[in-house]
């Protein structure tokens, strides 16, 4: 393989046989305004440390979490993370090859994710985990290709309700061929079973519910796992770790499979990656299970050692036989997942989650009070997120909060055009209530800097 550069020539020929008449073509999927256009801005050359600086000083341009009250959500929170998990995190034991192959070497990294996969299923309410995938969409999307292989159905009913990133990796996946995907609208905030029933022939592989949802709504994950069931579908859950702690894990309520992301058990935000996806299902379908499984057995002299199980990738089985694609495990990820479970233990998570609900409830009864807001989906039960309806544009109410240091949420209207004024705002247990009154405040003086406008403006045109 050559390491020469390619002439301009040779870069022409390229394009050309893809298809595309020029290079910016090949960026056109990212939006505009996120584009650098001309070389980067930077002063070449530049020392070491003259760098850093430079770098420092952009870094403080970004709203990040530790100098902002962050009420940021919509699947990256901003959760504490003990200071014991980066020390442990780091040690050089778990510094190893990306794959344990050979486990006369790697026993310490196979009892990681053998503890790993055990305590998702505690927390999910299954009987086998794989050892983490990429991330929870992908995990969601294998978990689509897992039930339409092992139905024979095509046809996947997504709820609303799951994550708009989560539906476009599920669409990217269908794409391919192997299954389509169908939206079922929310009533609510909830998915609603009556939107389940199906005429005979029609019935999908699987019903993918969020638990809870993407607008923080608590679904009811017993009617909707029974509406599945009785299409003879698989139900697929995508569930928030923390919110487990507290809630009936889909498990319990007769889930098939179980998927999510990790990142709020022990990943920092990090502007959105790296993440880590688990993917847990029933005993009865271990042999369809992407990715792969850690196992605990004993050798000829009875001690116990831990062993690579199960493998469905085609690397290691006949191509025609493999179940799916996926290729690695996010390995120090999910190590951190594992020992932020194994030091908070099952009483500082649900202590956490505790602390995330009624800081959420607080928050959100606190807004409500304030003139011309109101909650979206009124009584609906939620967990660490609620959506806010403004009087006016969410957007215009984030600009005029960032100026006091208070990242207010996601504007819904980023994946909704037709709901502006709704806003998505979610509470962890490191938001304090000096934040939280700061919020109401600034919420507040934006509302009657609203109302006041329209009689400023019009008294303008009088005169």
């Amino acid at each position: 393989m050559s390491f020469v550069g390619r002439s301009e020539a040779e870069r022409r020929a390229m394009l050309q046989t893809i298809g595309v008449a020029r290079e910016e073509a090949l960026w056109e999927q990212i939006p505009e305004e996120f584009r650098i256009q001309g070389p980067l801005p930077l002063d070449p050359p530049l020392a070491e440390y003259e760098i850093t600086r430079k770098f420092r000083e952009w870094s403080y341009l970004n709203a990040e979490g530790t100098r902002y009250a962050y009420f940021l959500g919509g699947g990256i929170y901003d959760h504490f993370i003990p200071a014991a998990l980066r020390a442990i995190v780091s040690r050089s034991e778990y510094a190893t090859a990306y794959t344990p192959y050979q486990p006369e070497v790697a026993q310490g990294t196979l009892q990681v994710i053998f503890e790993y996969q055990s305590m998702i299923c505690e927390l999910t309410g299954m009987e086998v985990a794989n050892a983490s995938m990429y991330d929870g969409a992908t995990a969601a999307a294998e978990a689509a290709h897992f039930a339409a292989g092992a139905t024979g159905r095509k046809l996947v009913l997504v709820s609303a309700g799951v994550h708009p990133h989560t539906k476009q990796v599920l669409r990217t996946y269908a794409s391919a061929g192997g299954f389509d995907v169908e939206e079922i609208a929310l009533s609510g905030g909830r998915t609603p079973a009556s939107a389940l029933q199906r005429p005979a022939g029609s019935e999908p592989a699987a019903v993918i519910w969020a638990q809870p949802n993407f607008e923080g709504i608590v679904e009811d994950g017993d009617v909707i796992t029974k509406a599945a069931h009785a299409m003879k579908s698989y139900s697929i859950a995508v569930a928030d770790p923390v919110a487990l702690a507290v809630l009936t894990p889909p498990g319990h309520d007769g889930a098939d499979i179980v998927v999510g992301e990790g990142q709020p058990l022990g990943v920092p935000m990090s502007y959105g990656g790296p993440l880590v996806g688990f993917f847990a299902i029933r005993k009865a379908d271990v042999r369809r299970l992407p990715g792969r499984l850690a196992g605990v057995t004993v050798d000829l002299e009875g001690k116990r050692g831990y062993v690579l199980t199960l493998q469905t990738r085609e690397q290691h089985i006949r191509r025609e036989r493999a179940t799916s694609n996926i290729c690695t495990n996010q390995g120090l990820m999910a190590l951190a997942n594992t020992v932020h479970l194994a030091l908070l233990g099952a009483q500082g998570m649900r202590d956490v989650a505790v602390s995330c609900l009624e800081r959420a409830h607080h928050l959100a009864e606190r807004i409500a009070e304030v003139p011309g807001v109101t909650l979206a989906h009124g009584q609906a039960p939620y967990f660490r997120e609620f959506v806010v309806r403004l009087p006016a544009a969410a957007d215009d109410f984030i600009r005029a909060a960032l100026e006091k240091r208070i990242v207010a949420g996601i504007p819904m209207r980023r994946f909704d055009r037709s709901r502006p004024n709704d806003l998505l705002v979610a509470v962890t247990e490191k938001r304090t209530k000096e934040e939280m009154d700061r919020y109401v405040d600034a919420l507040r003086e934006w509302t009657r800097s609203r109302a006041a406008k329209p009689a400023a403006e019009e008294a303008a045109c009088r005169s």
